[in-house]
């Protein structure tokens, strides 16, 4: 994140952090790098507005123009849900599909 940051350029550059970093993460850097116009971004899910977009997304999905599978690394039964929780923290799911029938 920092080297992100870091890198832009004085004035104009953009950093735009996304996802969810370590809960043990810091940010640290010179007070310089904000007051020669830098700027950082965060997102979760890149601006996703599901209202609006989630419609667009099955729409795409329904014509194979979206491969969601490719997204999905895992799948377990509910009754299994604490797995997917560990794949989550320990960095090792992109997207786990959790099963509510067993």
């Amino acid at each position: 994140m920092i080297s992100a940051f870091e890198c832009v350029h004085d004035g104009w550059g953009v950093a735009v952090l996304v996802g969810v970093a370590n809960k043990d993460a810091v940010f640290k850097t010179k007070p310089i790098n904000v007051l020669n116009e830098r700027t950082l971004k965060g997102t979760f899910f890149g601006n996703y507005k599901p209202r609006t977009d989630l419609p667009l997304v099955v729409k795409m999905y329904m014509k194979k123009e979206l491969e969601l599978e490719k997204f999905m690394t895992h799948e377990v039964p509910f009754s299994d849900i604490n797995r997917a929780f560990d794949l989550m923290l320990k960095g090792e799911s992109l997207r786990c599909i959790i099963h509510m029938e067993e």
